[in-house]
């Protein structure tokens, strides 16, 4: 029922389905009933929850959303942080419960298959048959009618063409790539086979559709000795043959004066056919025709191994096999029982088959463990050939072969290529896979993260439709049109994938989405969407990286590690009426042991990326008598199309970035190695042994008092403190607990330190009043962030100065800065902040 309120796409709303709008109907027809809703996945998204209403999470008094719509927006605008919390909040007021296995002595281990050069010749012959196609298609629609010169006549016609040519492409390199992952794959079985492991091929296409289409137009009498290809290349066939776009379309007026077309009859009410796109599709088909077969995936590995060794749990009712007996080595057609899936399950678990191959008809309601009750207990090795689009069922696919009483737990292998273009079949799925746990466990990592984040499933960086790579696409669109990717203009790239991304010589407002870019890519030759898509991985990573750098890095809920972690303070904020459940604002105490950087690891790292001198970038500050390490960094694209050159420099007990012409302008100056070094040990030696800072939590329930709590920087984190109470909750700063006792009614709020306030300020933009009206700010002078005091008069100028204020002229003002903690510490305890 997850889609019980229809949803939005970029083509347009989707209607609610059959199944949830009758949910809905029967909990609306009996308001008096108790409603207990259960289920394998509960949602992949938030607005998959709109089934489930008698939750009160909306328009029921317990939350501050008053409809459906205002939940969803504000926990998509929270991201996985936010659903998190909905999980953990719905335990608390003891509405939801979530059971799951524990990942103990799970591993993951991608397979990664480089595909051999003459995959790669394919690869590359099919990627220019489908510009073939792509050309002849826009030709076709102009021989036809549909289209003339810039203008549509026929709208419908010409989506309809493009939309199934679009989906057929997706598909084709989709189940192309499967197949050609099978020799890895296969020989990976074979390895595990020998080394007393059974293997587990997790799938969704099966082929079937194709193999009937196929077998439909062979004889019966040629049946137990076939001589066809099942390959997706018949997709593509079947595709120029139905849809490619040959009828004529005959133009006409409207009422309203617009000239459009329509689909041309003759007297007798027959179709009228142009030749000349019948014959564009006909040249295309002999040429795709002639392109060397691969065959499915499904098929390759019950060839190989043999259906007597392979237990193929899908729902095919027929398929091909390879038989061996008196009348020779053929394929062969061969019926399928409707118990063939219990039967192949029942061999497999008891041992006499040691390989399974299941798609999604296989994956549901069955298990393929290694139960401890069965014959076969050895190792299952899971390959997840084919994700699928639908993280709950992939995931479904993976808990296969994991369950309890196992003997041991499984090893998952997902296997890839070498492909750029294949990340359009992860990204999805990564993106799904990341809310799915957030919202069935309160817990991002509960499901991608198996064994430590070194073990995931699907990373980060798969997640194409984040924010991140949004915004990355769109400045990837706006270098290309700008000429500023090296090989590629805007025309090649225009012609190669058939985007449109000027209307009258500007850059569209309307540019291509991720998905449809990405399914473009696909069509490109490998050569080339690598190169495309490693431009776009390069801004990707700049984007994160300077999040990561503003602190804005949405990464879900993290543990907070410390050397010691004290509960310094507790009070409630708020109690639930009905549970008692209650929210607290918490005041953490955190201590951490410093362990700063030797001279001599300092300048291996050094040595690793070396000056032009072939040495080690070693500085001293001439000013504050520090050093540091000078490494190269990313650049940034600048929004004019330039690069910002960037540095890292590695300090004792730190690290911070900065532009080359910041650097360049700087007190930072070259030094010999003996100059550095005692500079670098004697900072070292001035360290203390531990830092000390404080941070605050609004735990408890939340939810009920979520617009009373700060709407950026939505960060979760747990911990458990040195007399072990374990705590979560939303990460709040020093300024932002003034602002949120003040929300539920409480005056005042912690006194803020300098080195507080000056992180609050310089770090975080975050603006702050002092008592006698004057004004904390963050200003860029210079290539350089620093903190402006304004509202001080000529008459306060000498007293500033004392405490450590830096005056400058700027456009013929005088304007000061808080240079330091130190100097922001003596400011505070002159001038306080406002209440």
């Amino acid at each position: 029922m997850a889609n019980a309120a229809g949803s939005k796409s970029e083509r347009g709303e989707t209607k609610p389905s059959q199944q949830g709008r009758a949910g809905l109907r029967l909990q609306n027809a009996l308001p008096d009933a108790r409603i207990a809703y259960v289920s394998a996945t509960g949602a992949t998204t938030v607005p998959g929850l709109a089934y489930a209403g008698r939750l009160g999470l909306w328009g029921a008094g317990e939350t501050p959303f008053e409809k459906r719509v205002e939940f969803v927006s504000a926990m998509e605008a929270g991201g996985v942080a936010a659903m998190e919390v909905v999980a953990r909040d719905l335990k608390a007021l003891g509405l939801y419960q979530a059971r799951a296995l524990a990942y103990d002595g799970i591993e993951v281990d991608i397979l990664e298959h480089p595909l051999t050069p003459e995959q790669r010749r394919i690869y590359d012959t099919y990627a220019g048959a489908f510009k073939v196609i792509h050309a002849n298609i826009e030709e076709a629609l102009k021989a036809t009618g549909i289209v003339s010169g810039e203008d549509t006549l026929n709208k419908n016609a010409k989506a309809a063409a493009l939309s199934a040519f679009e989906g057929t492409k997706q598909r084709f390199f989709g189940h192309l790539l499967t197949g050609m992952k099978c020799p890895s794959t296969i020989r990976a079985i074979e390895a595990d086979l020998a080394a007393g492991r059974s293997a587990v091929v997790q799938l969704v296409s099966t082929g079937e559709a194709l193999m009937e289409r196929r077998i439909a137009e062979v004889p019966a009498s040629e049946w137990d000795d076939l001589n066809i290809d099942l390959t997706p290349r018949d997709a593509i066939l079947s595709y120029l043959m139905h849809a490619f776009p040959v009828q004529l379309q005959e133009p006409f007026t409207d009422d309203g004066g617009n000239l459009l077309s329509r689909p041309a009859r003759d007297g007798d009410g027959n179709p009228v056919i142009c030749k000349e796109a019948e014959n564009r599709r006909d040249a295309l088909i002999e040429k795709l025709a002639a392109l060397p077969p691969v065959p499915t995936a499904l098929d390759q590995i019950v060839q190989k191994f043999g259906h007597e060794a392979v237990a193929e749990v899908t729902g095919r009712s027929r398929r091909v096999l390879r038989i061996t007996d008196a009348k020779g080595e053929r394929l062969s057609l061969r019926s399928r029982p409707a118990s063939a899936n219990l039967a192949e399950t029942a061999a497999f678990m008891d041992g006499e088959k040691r390989i399974l191959v299941f798609s999604m008809a296989g994956g549901t309601g069955r298990s393929y463990h290694a139960d401890l009750s069965c014959g076969n207990i050895e190792r299952r090795i899971h390959y997840l050939l084919e994700p699928g689009w639908r993280a709950d069922q992939a995931i479904q696919g993976l808990g296969r072969t994991h369950r309890t009483h196992q003997a041991s737990a499984p090893l998952f292998r997902p296997v890839t290529t070498d492909v750029k273009g294949e990340r359009r079949f992860i990204a999805t799925i990564a993106r799904r896979l990341d809310s799915l746990g957030a919202i069935t466990r309160g817990q991002r990592d509960s499901q991608t993260a198996m064994g430590g984040s070194d073990a995931a499933l699907f990373r980060e960086s798969d997640n194409l439709e984040s924010v991140y790579a949004k915004a990355a696409l769109r400045q990837f669109y706006g270098a290309l049109w700008r000429g500023s990717i090296q090989g590629w203009n805007l025309e090649r790239f225009e012609k190669a994938t058939g985007l449109k991304l000027t209307w009258e010589g500007n850059l569209k407002e309307d540019l291509p989405p991720m998905p449809r870019f990405l399914n473009r890519l696909l069509a490109l030759p490998i050569a080339e969407q690598n190169q495309l898509f490693a431009e776009l991985e390069a801004r990707i990573a700049a984007n994160i990286e300077q999040a990561i750098e503003a602190g804005s890095y949405e990464v879900g809920v993290e543990t907070v590690t410390a050397d010691s972690l004290i509960v310094a303070g507790r009070e409630t904020l708020y109690e639930h009426p009905g549970t008692g459940a209650a929210t607290e604002l918490v005041e953490i105490v955190r201590r951490d042991r410093l362990a700063p950087l030797t001279a001599d690891a300092a300048l291996e790292i050094g040595e690793r990326e070396p000056g032009p001198d072939g040495k080690p970038r070693l500085a001293v500050n001439a000013r504050s008598r520090r050093a540091a390490i000078v490494l190269p960094a990313a650049s940034r694209m600048l929004d004019d199309g330039g690069v910002k050159e960037r540095v890292r420099l590695i300090r004792p007990a730190t690290g911070e970035s900065m532009a080359r012409a910041e650097l360049d302008a700087s007190n930072w100056r070259r030094a010999d190695e003996a100059q550095w070094r005692r500079v670098w040990d004697a900072e070292i030696a001035g360290l203390p042994s531990h830092r000390d800072s404080r941070f605050w939590l609004a735990s408890g329930l939340l939810l009920p008092v979520w617009d009373r709590l700060p709407a950026e920087n939505m960060r979760v984190r747990r911990l458990t403190s040195d007399d072990g109470i374990s705590l979560i909750g939303r990460v709040l700063d020093a300024e932002q607990v003034r602002t949120v006792r003040s929300a539920f009614g409480l005056d005042g709020g912690p006194a803020m330190t300098g080195a507080e306030a000056f992180a609050a300020v310089l770090e975080r933009g975050n603006a702050l009043a002092l008592a006698n009206g004057w004004r904390l700010a963050r200003r860029r002078l210079m290539g350089a962030d620093r903190i402006e005091i304004e509202g001080p008069a000529d008459t306060d100028m000498a007293a500033l100065k004392r405490m450590g204020c830096a005056t400058e002229i700027v456009s013929w003002r005088t304007r000061v800065f808080a240079p330091n903690a130190e100097t922001m510490e003596r400011l505070l305890d002159r001038w306080p902040l406002a209440a």
